[in-house]
């Protein structure tokens, strides 16, 4: 390819050299830097990459991007150097053009929100391959390519890790692309340029405030609607205290989904169910004049709001009530709400929450069940806030009936004061607790231990399959060490 050639969507300024000039990728890491490379310059938090011009010139390189002309100052006459506003955006430009545009080529589905949006994105793949329409799926639990799965470092990789992964979906044959969208993935400009034909807003709360995120919730909000301005169509859910600010100046044409009478998508006739081999939700989803009775596997009155926006979308899309109920009866869902064990006895949960606010909509959601205990197993991760784990010990004291203190990701603290901190805020609230830092002993513990009608919830970890101790990631699954456990009983 010529560099010309990828310039189309890109706003430029030729400093010096020519757009004739071969190419034949991307990079934005100058270890990867090489002969035929396009080398993007962007200023970051903690490094500014224009300082590794030499190097990357020295690789070979013979294209720069920059976002300041003086750092490129030195580069030789035959290397072409281009202007623009923003590096960040220019990549996702160029790593469009590079693997040649492959969004184009799929239904886009993106998901926005503070919570949720993992449950409904993996709600709408299920939904959309029972219909017999192939989907990937990228996220916080990694990227999905039919049988292929891919971990991820942020919910939304960077752009050009993005347009690789469509490009593989459309050779897999996938036809429609599911992702979860971050505010911090709109800030940082990783999804520009890319339409999305749905954009789907599952709800806000004040979170992601600070130092390497926002710095406010205007801002954190002002983000999260930026999807609305690439996006063909919109889905919002009018249940949410912010409607009014979500919906204020969105240019796409939108519909709303909810529990209100005016939504668009309305869901009714809410049932808790609790049988020994299913506990979920039934309830009805009203479309129009057509009303679709479904049943729903994972727990908690806030799956409602997630299955209705997974239905409305796939509604939207033209897929059956018959290809719905099926898919939401019998989704499987890693560490989101996970149902991985249930008898006559007790019924055992696990989740991702791993901090005040989604545990204590966890453990609301578990009371709505009528458990005759309900049990929490938990720790916190070391070296994050310890406001954290004093409001998650605080929550467990006053919603569970009894808790395990346990190991979550140490990093480089002690085990032993983190379980500190935590029991500090449960003692003051006189709830029942038990102290087990081994995290596979005290799921063992809560299970050989379970009275007839326990509810247990491990939370914190959920999908992930690791425990990080001192910088090591060791093998770890809550599921496996509760069926390891179950084996033996």
């Amino acid at each position: 390819m010529l560099l010309k050639d990828w310039l189309g969507e890109l706003e430029y300024t030729l400093v010096q050299g020519s757009l004739d000039v071969e190419v034949d990728e991307v990079v934005f890491d100058s270890r990867k830097a090489a002969p035929g490379a396009v080398f993007v310059c962007m200023k970051g938090t903690r490094t500014d990459s224009h300082e590794f011009i030499p190097q990357v010139l020295s690789a070979g390189v013979k294209v720069l991007v920059v976002e300041t002309v003086e750092k490129a100052v030195s580069a030789p006459p035959d290397v072409t150097v281009l202007l623009v506003e923003q590096g960040r955006r220019a990549l996702a430009l160029l790593s469009a053009a590079r693997f040649g545009y492959p969004a184009r080529e799929l239904l886009m589905i993106g998901i926005t929100g503070t919570k949720g949006k993992t449950t409904t994105a993996h709600m709408v793949r299920a939904i959309l391959e029972t219909a017999g329409r192939k989907a990937g799926i990228i996220g916080t639990n990694g990227v999905g390519i039919g049988e292929k799965h891919y971990p991820t470092v942020n919910t939304t990789p960077e752009s050009y890790e993005l347009h690789r992964y469509f490009r593989e979906m459309v050779k897999e044959g996938c036809q429609c692309c599911v992702m979860e969208v971050s505010s911090q993935a709109l800030k940082m400009s990783r999804v520009a340029g890319i339409v999305y034909d749905y954009a789907i807003f599952t709800n806000i709360s004040r979170d992601h405030i600070g130092t390497d995120e926002h710095k406010d919730f205007e801002e954190y909000l002002f983000y999260k609607k930026q999807i609305f301005r690439q996006s063909r169509f919109g889905l919002v859910n009018v249940d949410d205290g912010h409607l009014e600010q979500i919906t204020e100046g969105i240019l796409c044409p939108w519909e709303g989904f909810g529990l209100d009478h005016k939504a668009r998508y309305q869901a009714g006739k809410i049932r808790y169910v609790s049988e020994p081999d299913f506990v979920g939700l039934e309830f009805d989803i009203r479309d129009g004049s057509d009303v679709i009775p479904v049943r729903v596997n994972i727990p908690g009155k806030f799956n409602v709001s997630n299955a209705l926006a997974a239905a409305a979308v796939c509604r939207k899309a033209g897929v059956s009530g018959e290809a719905l109920c099926h898919s939401l009866e019998h989704l499987k869902l890693d560490g989101r709400m996970e149902i991985v064990y249930t008898s006559e006895k007790c019924c055992v949960v696990v989740d991702y929450a791993h901090n005040a606010v989604s545990m204590e909509s966890l453990l609301a959601a578990l009371r709505e069940y009528q458990p005759e205990r309900l049990v929490c197993v938990f720790g916190c991760g070391g070296n994050r806030s310890k406001d954290r784990r004093y409001s998650m010990g605080e929550i467990a004291g006053k919603m569970a009936d009894f808790s395990i203190i346990t190991a979550d990701n140490s990093r480089f603290e002690k085990v032993e004061d983190i379980i500190a901190d935590i029991r500090g805020s449960i003692e003051k609230t006189g709830g029942a607790y038990v102290e087990i830092p081994d995290r596979r002993e005290a799921i063992a513990y809560s299970i050989t231990h379970a009275r007839k009608g326990d509810m247990i919830a491990i939370i914190g970890k959920g999908h992930e399959d690791y425990q990080e101790i001192e910088g090591v990631r060791y093998p770890f699954l809550d599921r496996a060490v509760v069926e390891e456990v179950v084996k033996g009983l």
